[in-house]
């Protein structure tokens, strides 16, 4: 990352202790920032450790247009996502043709490092949103970022947990990491009113063979 994106990738780390995923109306579909608990991961100028033997060779910077998830039958537009004007992450409209988000300051699919990809589990008045069934997911089974280069990043599912906002673990998401790995990020758990108790957060390492 730029040294600039490496800036932002911190500032969301800091905010994004938890992540809401719509609701009734679109100012509820915004990232809230962190009021005390655990000190956020920073960047640090360091490089993370050389990759394990074996790992998938990193792929070259391409911004991600589309995701697939067939166990769960995903297949959306993928749009691109800063932060806000309160220095918290940027999360996709709700709209009624809900679409995932790539934040843009994180490694795009493929690259080494965690490349962070956000969205709903409902939309508001238009019903279930595009990650309504992320939680589903189990361990090895495929995920593909389509990139804007015409490559195809193929990433095998490590891990899915579910975990209350106020305890967001901000380290194992933003972190850095010696290899390419998607962190997808929604909402889950019970609801009340119009928000969910918890995070559901998918880990992914990316496979050996990209098309």
């Amino acid at each position: 990352m730029t040294p600039l994106s490496r800036r932002a990738f911190a500032m969301a780390a800091a905010a994004a202790l938890s992540v809401s995923c719509g609701g009734g109306r679109a100012d509820h579909a915004t990232t809230k920032p962190s009021e005390g608990g655990a000190t956020p991961h920073r960047s640090s100028p360091s490089p993370p450790p050389s990759p394990t033997r074996g790992a998938a060779r990193p792929l070259a910077r391409s911004v991600p247009v589309r995701l697939l998830i067939p166990a769960i039958e995903v297949d959306t537009p993928v749009i691109r996502l800063g932060l806000a004007p309160d220095g918290t992450v940027e999360v996709p409209p709700v709209t009624e043709h809900d679409r995932a988000g790539w934040y843009r300051h994180s490694p795009t699919p493929g690259q080494t490092g965690p490349s962070v990809i956000l969205g709903h589990v409902t939309v508001g008045p238009y019903g279930d949103g595009v990650f309504r069934r992320l939680a589903r997911l189990r361990r090895g089974e495929r995920i593909e970022a389509r990139l804007e280069n015409g490559t195809t990043a193929e990433f095998a599912v490590d891990s899915v947990r579910t975990v209350a906002k106020a305890d967001f673990p901000v380290n194992d998401v933003y972190g850095n990491v010696n290899r390419p790995a998607l962190r997808l990020i929604t909402c889950g758990g019970p609801r009340t009113g119009e928000e969910y108790r918890d995070n559901v957060i998918v880990f992914a390492t990316l496979s050996p063979t990209a098309r």
